[in-house]
């Protein structure tokens, strides 16, 4: 297996917790900025944020076709966390134009406003073995309707919070933002 290289999408949002994350985790994260970084990274973490700020940036950097690309190679795994979520699922009605990466619809700000932010415990029932964690949501997106091939992987209630399709993981809260590692631990394992 190759050496992990991993990187956190540097453009905008929540890039600083989740680069001291990883390196609790034994990594040397790079700060994702370029397209020439991308080569050399083989998981990144595309971070919360705002949605439509993102898309335009990674346009701007020209790293909104690339990323996809090395993904559908299976050169790179992803985790995304809320708006970094919303940009990995497929394509709807709403904005911003999504990547398809996920076979699920995310609905934008789904829990509500900034002022409707809140912290409950999620429950893990597959992927990292976590059994109860805090889920911290900040104007999270909601998963809609997903297909067979997606992995339900944690639930708030009956509510699915995070989910996986091949390399890909989406959570709609802030697993970096807990002080709790294990999911940046058993993502750098994909």
């Amino acid at each position: 297996m190759a050496a992990i290289c991993a990187g956190v999408l540097a453009l905008q949002g929540s890039v600083e917790p989740h680069l001291r994350a990883l390196s609790r985790c034994g990594v040397d994260p790079i700060e994702l900025r370029r397209p020439d970084q991308l080569d050399q990274i083989t998981h990144l973490v595309l971070p919360g944020g705002e949605s439509t700020t993102l898309h335009h940036l990674l346009q701007l950097h020209s790293l909104s076709s690339q990323i996809p690309q090395r993904v559908a190679t299976g050169q790179l795994a992803l985790l995304g966390t809320c708006a970094g979520a919303i940009l990995m699922g497929r394509e709807c009605q709403e904005s911003p134009p999504r990547w398809n990466l996920i076979d699920v619809e995310f609905q934008r700000n789904g829990f509500g406003r900034q002022v409707h932010s809140f912290i409950e415990p999620i429950e893990w029932i597959a992927g990292p073995d976590l059994g109860t964690s805090e889920g911290i949501f900040i104007r999270a997106p909601r998963i809609g309707v997903s297909s067979p091939a997606v992995e339900v992987l944690a639930t708030l209630g009956s509510e699915a919070v995070a989910v996986r399709q091949d390399r890909c993981v989406a959570c709609t809260f802030h697993p970096e933002l807990t002080g709790d590692d294990r999911v940046h631990q058993w993502f750098l394992r994909l």
